[in-house]
Parts: C-alpha cells; structure tokens; sequence
C-alpha cells in the first residue's frame, strides 16, 4: 500500500490526505444529529492523544527535515527554521488576539440582546477554528509535498501520521462549533453545515502547500518550520489546556504520552 502511494504525485496525496482531516470535521459537526451531549472523558482523551502526536510530528516530520533541508541548501539552518517556526505561531496568535478583540466589543454592545450576541460569538468561534485549519492544512500539504525531494525525515509515513493526528483534533472541533449553533437556536442541518464549513478550507490550503513546496524548493525550510510552529502553538493553547480540564487530568496526560510515543515510534520505524 505505501508502496502504491510513493507513486503518487505528492499534490495528488495532500489533496486525499486534507480530505480525510475535512473529513473528521464532518463527522464531529454530525454529532448533533445524535446526541445532545458528548461524553466529555471521551473528547479530552482524543485531544490529550491528538496533542502528541502533533508535538511528535512537530519535531520529527517537520522541524528535523527543516533543519537538514535548510543545511543542505547552504542556508544557516537555525535562522531559518526559528523565523518559520515563530511565524506559524504568531499567525494563530495575531489571529486569536483579532477575535478577542472583537468577541468583547460584542460583548460590551448593550444595544444588542442576549441571543443575538451569542450567535455573533458562535459566528467568532467558525472564523477562529476556520483560521486555525488554515496552517494545520497547510502543515499537510508541506509534509506531502517534502517527500518530492526525499530529504531523511520526510517520508510517506510520518506525512499520514500528520495528517492522522490533525484528523483526531479535528473532531472536538466540529462538534465545538456544531453544538453551541445547535444551542443558540439553529436547525441541526444548519448547525452541521457550519459545523463542517470550519474544516473545507484544510483541503485548499492542503494543496496550495504541497504546490508552494514543489514550486519553491528554496521554501521548503521555512514551510516545514512554520507548519511546526502553528502546529505546537494548537497543542499549548487550545488542546493540552483543554484536555486538561478534565477532573481526571494525570489520565489525559498519559494520553498525550501515547499519542507521542506512538508517533515517534511509526516515525522511526517506518522513516
């Protein structure tokens, strides 16, 4: 099978792969047609295991490739991966402190009643996780597209695993965005259909980064870095923090333990 998949053209396959993570955004947005509630052990074990995979993946199938492709380029390799890693970060931070921003201006408006402000917030929370699928697609897409120039720690393996990891997170966040639209008043179909509008632009910016990379060799570095950036900037500020809410929170970090273990592991053995 991976065999059959190395003969693929690496576009062809972040193009698949982002649909898989799209994918995973439609099913947790389904959840309104099935529960009212999700078990909340369930989603913080998910992003707790999510969360390493991602921290693996971060270091392993981006930052190490990043760091030998910067070399190999005769580029000084830790500029270049430390400006592309804080540039993914600070993306996501400029982008939350934008929603902040504007999520209390909603908040302070006392011309508007009750309902309306909370959908205004709910519309904040799609805009949000939109712009967080943004580098996480991208991430993807730089994973398939370094496999064109078969640089030591960018391979088949460790680009599904990425893709896998951002797949599970993708999960709590449909049904983030899904159930609170479902709790303001919204049908469920409409309540899904926003819900799994969060996640359509990770098989675009999937592509779009395969593209850039294939294009632009010179990019490479600076992509693999930066997807690593906005990638651990998710896992500190929204999923470890998240899953550590939970009452049983020694048993979720335990979770991260696994996701990490097991991502390092089919990294090694499979790179």
């Amino acid at each position: 099978m991976l065999t059959f998949l190395e003969q693929q053209s690496p576009i062809l396959l972040a193009f698949f792969a982002t649909l898989f993570t799209y994918s995973i955004t439609v099913i947790g947005a389904s959840i309104v047609f099935l529960f009212k509630k999700v078990q909340k052990n369930i989603m913080d074990a998910m992003l707790g295991f999510a969360a390493g995979i991602m921290i693996a993946a971060s270091f392993f199938s981006l930052i190490e490739p990043a760091l030998k492709m910067a070399e190999s380029l005769k580029m000084i390799p830790w500029i270049v991966v430390t400006i592309g890693f804080i540039s993914g970060g600070l993306l996501l931070f400029i982008g939350d402190r934008i929603f902040t921003k504007i999520d209390k201006k909603i908040s302070k408006n006392k011309d508007e009643n009750n309902k309306t402000k909370s959908l205004k917030r709910c519309i904040m929370l799609i805009l949000s996780i939109t712009l967080h699928n943004i580098p996480e697609g991208l991430a993807v897409g730089v994973a398939f597209g370094g496999i064109a120039y078969g640089i030591e720690g960018a391979t088949l393996s460790s680009a599904l695993m990425i893709a896998l990891g951002i797949g599970i997170q993708n999960f709590p966040e449909g049904t983030a965005v899904s159930v609170p639209l479902r709790r303001e008043g919204l049908s469920r179909k409409k309540a899904f259909f926003f819900g799994q509008l969060s996640g359509l632009v990770e098989p675009i910016s999937g592509v779009l980064g395969a593209l850039l990379v294939l294009k632009v060799r010179t990019l490479l570095p600076f992509l693999l870095a930066f997807a690593a950036g906005a990638m651990i900037y998710v896992v500190v500020e929204e999923l470890i923090p998240e899953s550590q809410t939970n009452k049983r929170k020694e048993l979720m970090a335990l979770f991260t333990l696994i996701g990490f273990s097991i991502m390092m592991i089919l990294d090694v053995a499979l790179g």
